[in-house]
């Protein structure tokens, strides 16, 4: 499969998740309203009306699930996207940064949305910020590692003095971590923040 059939696949995904999205919350607020009195009417018992309390708590769900299928379709685009001129690696790198924020960016918007108003702006907000420092490491470190990632200063196999480690090969380079092997065998992993803004020496190239 072409970069173009790819990318248009997971863009005609992303579009097909959105439409259902709409119809599915369109479904649930007029279950909840018009809906749930046209059943107590005609089976003459509002007891059914005291379904509608209970509709933030579908919509939550609705949505929860709903998003993160959009979510995850906009990373898989970018992944398509970025996979054919940067490698898998970045691809996947990327892909796992937008599922990070879309978590965060969904998990706040929810909150948000079912409070309502300016209480709901502040508690999207505070869940936001409760979100973002919780996930600040590991975003930062998945953010260090897309720009290693991107400028490539060193590819798997070379030898590199690097965070520390002398004369090491690396075997793998990841979102969070570069795999090296030390001389005596060992196994490191350097967290990519290590890497970022510090010297890099490169001792020997892979040979292509």
């Amino acid at each position: 499969m072409s970069q173009t059939d790819s990318v248009g696949k997971a863009l005609g995904r992303v579009v097909l998740y959105i439409i259902i999205t709409v119809i599915i919350l369109a479904i649930v607020q007029w279950a909840f309203t018009s809906g749930v009195e046209i059943l107590a009417e005609a089976l003459n018992y509002k007891g059914f009306l005291a379904l509608k309390e209970y509709s933030v708590y579908v919509y939550i769900i609705v949505l929860f699930i709903l998003g993160w299928m959009i979510v995850n379709a906009v990373a898989s685009m970018f992944y398509a996207m970025m996979t054919p001129k940067y490698g898998a690696s970045t691809g996947a790198a990327v892909r796992s940064l937008i599922r990070i924020l879309g978590l965060g960016a969904l998990i706040a918007g929810i909150a948000g949305g079912v409070a309502g108003g300016a209480a709901g702006v502040a508690l999207g907000g505070f869940i936001g910020l409760v979100v973002g420092f919780a996930t600040q490491q590991v975003l930062g470190q998945a953010i260090a590692g897309l720009f290693i990632l991107l400028a490539r200063p060193f590819k798997i196999n070379d030898v590199v003095d690097v965070a520390g480690e002398s004369e090491v090969t690396v075997k793998d380079i990841s979102t969070l971590f570069a795999i090296v092997e030390r001389k005596d065998g060992l196994t490191v992993l350097v967290p990519s923040t290590m890497i970022i803004g510090q010297k890099i020496v490169i001792r020997k190239r892979a040979e292509k």
